[in-house]
């Protein structure tokens, strides 16, 4: 897939901005903090409707602004150009397709795939386990479109759970408490299989680009998960006893103590988990291959080329890691490139890009800069 263009109203620190993209590789050269971030910030916006910089979608929206709203055109592998509206208020969110309004956020997502890379993402493995959940979250949901509705289901019976734990512990109804506690057991099988099954093609692809990446092959992505998924068929009855085995725990604690709300995963390198004690350089390179092997997984599950996002990485690796990270660029994708000099980027890309130039919110096409 294709952006051919995007739009910009009251999105961070621009007022308006239109942009129009002729060529695959778009590369934005600028000092920090004068908005080639936020361009790209926009695009995975009009793709997963939430930035990848912060949860509260409200910090989007420009200074003594009431909304703001991005707006893109895709052209998709089967030449259908199609366009995409996000906008965002204090009411909350609303997307488009086409002028259409989708009613669930659920129903939109999938559509356009991007994969971003940025100097935040050694926070994944070096963070708490809420990050990597829903880092978790937002890339499965662009695989799987019912994913975000499971997501959504499960915490909206998980809040219903804690909430009568809470309030009702010395009168507990367990015929009532037994129907809840069922119906995010079945949520929680249907986010089970999501998941693993997005960590198994993971895995599928990972070696292989951390072999081309490092001259290594041993690298291994484990769910890590309240309940051994080994056995699907009793899948069922398992978290139940799972559960039931905790069940006056919860009513002293008041709260649920088992689901996939506190599961986790970890990178293996080398048969060495790194989430803790890897260097940033492992944390670095292990994520970079996680999303390589996303980039895979699309074209491979989905039939499409996403949208590649590379956020001030090139400044960070050595030469032969860019290198080989130019093999996949090359590889009849768009990519979007952000840098403070230049001088960081290869230029073997430099001489195939549209090269545009920040500072201060104006941007300046290469070639079209007065003076």
């Amino acid at each position: 897939m294709i952006l051919k263009k995007i739009s910009l109203n009251n999105f961070r620190n621009y007022s308006k901005l239109e942009l129009t993209f002729d060529k695959k590789i778009n590369i934005f050269i600028g000092n920090n903090a004068q908005g080639k971030t936020n361009i790209l910030e926009g695009i995975y916006v009009l793709s997963i409707t939430k930035s990848h910089r912060c949860n509260k979608d409200s910090f989007l929206i420009k200074q003594n602004e009431l909304f703001t709203k991005v707006n893109g055109e895709i052209v998709h592998e089967n030449s259908l150009k199609k366009s995409y509206e996000v906008l965002i208020n204090s009411k909350g969110k609303k997307v488009s397709i086409n002028d259409v309004p989708f009613r669930k956020i659920s129903d939109y997502l999938s559509n356009i795939n991007t994969i971003m890379f940025c100097p935040d993402d050694l926070e994944i493995l070096k963070g708490p386990p809420n990050n990597r959940r829903y880092f978790l979250n937002v890339e499965i949901s662009q695989f799987y479109n019912n994913y975000l509705k499971y997501i959504n289901d499960y915490n909206k019976v998980l809040k219903n759970r804690n909430e009568y734990l809470k309030n009702n512990v010395d009168k507990i109804d367990n015929i009532y408490f037994d129907i809840i506690t069922n119906e995010l057991i079945k949520l929680n099988i249907e986010i089970l299989n999501s998941r693993k099954n997005y960590i198994d093609k993971i895995n599928y692809h990972i070696k292989k680009i951390y072999k081309d990446l490092t001259g290594k092959a041993k690298i291994f992505v484990k769910y890590e998960s309240f309940v051994d998924m080994s056995h699907n068929s009793k899948l069922f009855d398992d978290i139940k006893e799972k559960y039931d085995r905790v069940y006056f725990q919860e009513l002293q604690q008041k709260t649920t103590l088992v689901g996939v709300h506190r599961d986790d995963f970890s990178i293996y390198l080398d048969d060495v988990k790194i989430n803790n004690f890897g260097s940033q350089g492992q944390h670095r390179i292990a994520i970079l291959c996680f999303k390589l092997a996303e980039i895979e997984m699309m074209k491979e599950n989905k039939y499409v080329k996403p949208i590649l996002l590379l956020d001030d990485i090139f400044s960070e690796l050595d030469k032969d890691k860019k290198d080989n990270i130019i093999k996949y660029i090359d590889n009849d994708l768009q990519v979007f490139i952000t840098s403070t000099d230049i001088n960081n980027i290869d230029y073997r890309l430099i001489e195939k890009a549209d090269v545009f130039y920040v500072e201060n919110a104006k941007v300046s096409k290469r070639g079209e800069r007065n003076g």
